[in-house]
């Protein structure tokens, strides 16, 4: 079983897709659903977690939808992860040391002295796994995509969200 569910990914995605776009090129959550063949209420939801969190803000209207609140290289994997997830343990500790047939269900007190140990090695594990997620950002992640996604489908893609925008423009004129 994951530690964090796949909610983190589609949320590290999302953000992607608002790297490198101004104030004026903010994307929709139903954009952004639709390429990517989402939900657009799981996306809705993934981004009303990520504004709460301070790392996207909403442009209200017609052209509107969200761009990243501050730099990409100001917004960590683990601002993400806390954003979607929550703070959760790595691993909770059951205290099992305490539980053995010797001791006739009144444990010594020797058996739940200090930090299990155990948990100890746990908590050091998860106190390097935020530290790394801390130091990874959004930015590095942008470059990675960057130098493995053909410049073509890259092009294609703002295009693609590019159009998007100038419809959903022209629809709202239209309707008014």
């Amino acid at each position: 079983m994951s530690q964090y569910g796949s909610a983190v990914e589609y949320a590290l995605h999302c953000l992607l897709y608002l790297v490198g776009s101004d104030r004026d090129t903010a994307r929709s959550t139903r954009d952004i659903a639709e390429f990517q063949e989402l939900s657009t209420d799981y996306v809705a939801k993934l981004f009303t977690r990520l504004q709460k969190a301070g790392l996207v803000t909403a442009i209200e209207g017609a052209r509107g939808g969200f761009h990243l609140a501050r730099a990409a290289d100001d917004i960590s994997v683990l601002d993400v992860v806390d954003a979607v997830e929550g703070h959760k343990p790595l691993f909770e500790c059951r205290e099992v040391r305490a539980k053995c047939a010797l001791f006739d269900d009144d444990p010594p007190a020797w058996s739940g002295r200090g930090v299990c140990g155990i948990h100890a090695v746990m908590l050091k594990a998860e106190a390097a796994m935020r530290e790394s997620l801390g130091q990874s950002t959004l930015a590095q992640l942008a470059g990675h995509v960057g130098k493995v996604v053909p410049e073509a489908h890259q092009r294609a893609a703002r295009t693609w969200f590019e159009e998007r925008q100038a419809t959903r423009g022209r629809r709202a004129r239209k309707g008014s």
